[in-house]
This record gives structure tokens, C-alpha cells and sequence, in this order.
């Protein structure tokens, strides 16, 4: 969809943010990268740890949450 505004989590599509509608839209994220893993957040103390591979020390990395 070129050359069309980005929406804001919580915008309806196509049109402009309506306080009516409390339904949350989640936005779309296209990312490129040289690997993905998928794990779960474990408890540490008074937050979350995910444990990655000991190669990607020192590397970035993004992490998105998706529910």
C-alpha cells in the first residue's frame, strides 16, 4: 500500500481515530534480519529474561511483543 499514512495503534483503518471504537488494531511491523528465534519471557525478579545464544553477544537485536 504505497503512499498511504501510517496508522496508530488504536486508529481505524482508512480514516481518522474514532474514541468510539475501543478495539485495538495492531500495527504491522516488516523488519529484515539475520535470524528469529521465538521464546517465552521467564520471570527474573521484578522483571522479564530471555535467554538468547551465546554468539549473539555484543550483536542488536529488536524484540516485539505480540500479545
Amino acid at each position: 500500500m504505497p503512499n498511504q499514512p501510517a496508522h496508530q495503534v488504536g486508529d481505524p483503518p482508512g480514516g481518522e481515530p474514532n474514541g468510539d471504537n475501543p478495539a485495538r488494531i495492531r500495527p504491522k511491523f516488516e523488519i529484515y534480519g539475520e535470524e528469529m528465534l521465538e521464546k517465552k519471557v521467564k520471570r527474573c525478579g521484578n522483571s522479564g529474561r530471555v535467554y538468547l545464544p551465546l554468539e549473539w553477544v555484543g550483536k542488536s537485536i529488536k524484540v516485539i511483543r505480540y500479545d
